[in-house]
């Protein structure tokens, strides 16, 4: 269980893209996915030192007794509007508050950058959780790891006006 006490949210370190990305392939895997579809899905949820770095990405964790549990990256597509690239949580965690954690963390440093939208393409095991956290189910796009797989999209209005 999450522990209040004894979490924290920080900036990613040069250094982490490597156990961030190997994190996102153990929270896809807790969905039962096969093996194939893992693999499948590798490159898109592999993070690189270059991306960790990058002007347009901010990629934070978060930590309980020192070590990381989850993480968010954002990416800036215009001046007003950011997506939500990454949220993925241990899977011993997930359940536990973590995401929710973690996803308002990130639509505070996404209004904090001047965005006025929150996108989000989610795995359709979490359409609950981001309709639950307020974001407005806006369609689906296609998978870039698996063709023909269609994903739901979510926008979050971060400007005080609800959502959008």
């Amino acid at each position: 269980m999450l522990s209040r006490e004894h979490h924290k949210i920080r900036p990613a370190q040069s250094g982490e893209a490597r156990q961030l990305s190997d994190l996102a392939l153990r929270s896809k895997a807790h969905w039962d996915y096969s093996a194939r579809f893992l693999e499948a899905c590798r490159e898109e949820l592999s993070f690189s030192e270059k991306q960790l770095v990058s002007r347009n990405r901010r990629f934070f964790v978060l930590e309980q007794a020192w070590t990381i549990i989850g993480f968010y990256a954002l990416n800036r597509q215009t001046q007003a509007e950011i997506e939500l690239e990454a949220l993925f949580v241990e899977p011993e965690f997930i359940g536990a508050g973590c995401g929710g954690l973690l996803f308002e963390h990130a639509k505070s440093t996404a209004a904090g950058m001047g965005a006025e939208q929150l996108v989000i393409q989610g795995d359709p095991n979490a359409e609950g959780f981001y309709l639950a956290a307020g974001g407005v189910l806006t369609g689906s796009s296609e998978s870039e790891s698996i063709p023909g797989r269609f994903l739901p999209t979510f926008s979050i209005n971060l400007s005080g006006g609800g959502a959008v």
